[in-house]
Parts: structure tokens; sequence; C-alpha cells
């Protein structure tokens, strides 16, 4: 029964168009695209997905779950369960730490800014929830997120780190 409501959360999730360099406004992009997985997946994450860093072990169950049914699952919805959780995790980072969003074109994704001009401490999710997608409990997202957040509680001028 919940394989059904996450397999079908997924399928409805491939009408979300993919994020690009070229969108006019990536930030708003960014902030859709966690607003569609918050509406996608709220009920089959018990109502926990509030963009609260405790939010993120939610999105770490819902990882698990799919990840247990990758080989059912197509590589478009893969491929958008990404987008959409990986925004999710961006919004909760700039939720709780302000900065600004950019491109990322080395690996066509977006990238979340903290700190600047003072420091520079940057994350990307895309690759941490493939990971997990894959299967890989190394790639835990809210011990992911932790080390993220303590870099820029800790960072000093002149820091310059990419997490991801």
């Amino acid at each position: 029964m919940h394989r059904r409501k996450l397999l079908a959360a997924c399928l409805l999730s491939t009408l979300v168009q993919p994020l690009s360099a070229k969108e006019s406004d990536l930030s708003e992009r960014v902030h859709r695209n966690a607003e569609s997985a918050v509406k996608q997946f709220q009920e089959r994450a018990g109502g926990k997905l509030d963009y609260s860093v405790q939010s993120l072990q939610a999105v770490e169950e819902l990882l698990a779950e799919a990840a247990d049914h990758r080989d059912s699952l197509r590589s478009a919805t893969l491929d958008t369960l990404t987008e959409l959780l990986g925004c999710y995790i961006l919004e909760v980072g700039y939720r709780e730490h302000g900065g600004k969003f950019a491109w990322f074109e080395e690996r066509k994704q977006p990238v979340l800014v903290v700190g600047e001009p003072a420091f520079h401490v940057a994350m990307i999710t895309f690759g941490k929830v493939r990971g997990r997608l894959s299967g890989d409990r190394g790639d835990n997202i809210p011990f992911f997120y932790e080390g993220f957040s303590e870099r820029v509680r800790a960072a000093i001028p002149g820091t310059r780190a990419l997490y991801g």
C-alpha cells in the first residue's frame, strides 16, 4: 500500500519541468520545486515536510523507501525525485542560513551559496539524493546537511567550501 502511494507520487512528479541554467529566475524555480515536493510527498511523509532541519529525516525515509524499489521506477521518475527532493534540501538550507542560488554549470544543478562576500560555503544536493536513491546509506541526508550547517556556523572570513 505504501509503495503504491510513493510510486503514484513519483508518477505525478514526472510532470515537473527540469531546472536549467537558462531559467530566468533560478531562485523561484528552486522554491517552486521544493513546494512541489511538499505537495506530492507530504502525506507519505506523515505531514513532516515543514522545511525544518528535522524534516530531513522524513526525506531520508522517503529516499530509503524509493531506493528499495528503484528497479521498478523509470529513469525519468528517479530524475524527478532527485530534482524535487534536492530542491527541498536546498530550501531547508536557504530558510536556515539565507544565501543565494546560483547555477553550478559543471554539475548541471543549482547550488546554494551562503555567507558572501565574507565567506563562501556552498551546497549542491542532487548527487547526494541520487546516491541515496541508489541505496547508498553513506549518502545519509541529515548527516550531510549537518556537516554543511556546521561549516556555515564555523566559517571565518575567507572560508571557501563546497558540500555535495
